[in-house]
């Protein structure tokens, strides 16, 4: 006989109490069999299955406080078996919060019970340190934006690169998110260069000085022509839409390039990376503030900020920085994409002109006959 048969408990007792009326023993049975099962020395498949049908059939139909009491036994224990978690889970709640706290693993199978009432689990999960690499991308495949901002907050865990990019590229438009990615010990500053609008000026310089190091291993484009008179020129005439228009043009942005930017108070940051992208002058970019905008220009302490930040930024690190920002390349000559075409490039289609044509071949010379001696 298997020593778990031997070693049985004597159950005669809970028979016993069956047979009375009106008593429900199915939270009794429930408990019992919980207990029996997370204190037994060896649990073979059987075992574990005959306890997983059990537990699976009673934990709907118990009170929630002897659920509550199973998941908190259950949720920790390593052998316990994915389908009487994801039962427990089902019953949202206090229960569920016990699971999602303590179980070992949130695997997709439970995650879906957890979250199939809609509720907000955003404490529980920020509260769990250690969350394996497939949770974690499970949870941010959800775009729920109250638990991406659960797992920016959780420094227990580690962002692997894939994580860390898509949760960015989130918080580009969502300033409360960004500002928890920056706080994060494990992103570095280039991964945080499109949060560059929402961080705070020691945050900003070393995000700086990563752009910096990488925009100078590579030549920078020439500049659009002519783009300080025309700019200034528009700001004099106080055209913030042509304005606008304009410096999206030079640079190959769309015109809605500052929606960006979700925070109006930073819009002025963006503009003047641009401008240092076009290549302007420092005298016609404190034109610009002084001009384009009275709010700003009212301003002395906004207008040395921003003439701070056009001089310590270089126009390649400007480039890559609105680039991050936008999330769009920017264009790399002026002019229309047709004004360039590279003649000499593998995939280009040679033109052919009639200088550089070969020249058609002589005709043959007719032939000599040829003499018999």
């Amino acid at each position: 006989m298997p020593p778990s048969v031997e070693n049985a408990p004597d159950l005669s007792g809970l028979i016993e109490l069956s047979r009375v009326a009106h008593l429900d023993l199915k939270p009794v049975v429930l408990r019992v069999q919980t207990d029996l099962f997370v204190q037994a020395e060896r649990r073979d498949r059987a075992e574990r299955e005959s306890f997983e049908a059990l537990a699976c059939g009673l934990i709907p139909t118990v009170d929630e406080d002897t659920a509550l009491i199973v998941a908190e036994k259950l949720a920790g224990f390593p052998g316990t078996p994915e389908a009487v978690l994801v039962a427990l889970a089902s019953r949202g709640g206090p229960v569920r919060d016990a699971v999602v706290a303590g179980a070992p693993t949130l695997t997709p199978r439970l995650l879906d019970a957890a979250l199939g009432d809609g509720a907000d689990l955003a404490a529980a999960i920020a509260a769990r340190p250690g969350l394996d690499r497939a949770t974690i991308e499970d949870l941010i495949g959800r775009d729920d934006p109250v638990i991406d901002r659960a797992l920016a907050a959780n420094t227990g865990i580690v962002l692997q690169a894939s994580a860390a990019a898509r949760l960015v590229a989130r918080g580009r438009t969502q300033a409360d998110l960004g500002r928890l990615l920056l706080a994060r010990p494990d992103l570095s500053a280039a991964e945080m260069a499109p949060l560059y609008l929402h961080a705070d000026p020691v945050r900003r310089e070393a995000i700086r000085e990563s752009v910096e190091a990488t925009a100078a291993l590579r030549p920078c484009p020439p500049p659009p022509r002519g783009a300080g008179t025309e700019l200034t020129g528009l700001s004099a005439a106080h055209d913030v839409t042509g304005f606008i228009g304009a410096l999206a043009g030079m640079l190959g942005l769309p015109r809605d390039f500052l929606a960006a930017s979700p925070d109006p108070s930073t819009r002025y940051d963006l503009i003047t990376l641009c401008l240092r992208a076009a290549d302007l002058h420092e005298e016609e970019a404190v034109y610009v503030f002084l001009t384009l905008n009275e709010g700003v220009a009212r301003s002395a302490e906004r207008v040395f900020d921003l003439v701070r930040l056009f001089r310590t930024v270089s126009r390649t690190a400007a480039r890559d920085l609105i680039s991050a920002i936008t999330d769009r390349p920017l264009r790399e000559r002026g002019g229309p994409a047709e004004a360039y075409q590279p003649h000499h490039a593998p995939e280009s289609q040679k033109i052919r002109t009639a200088a550089t044509e070969r020249p058609a071949l002589r005709p043959a010379l007719p032939g000599r006959a040829r003499m018999s001696s």
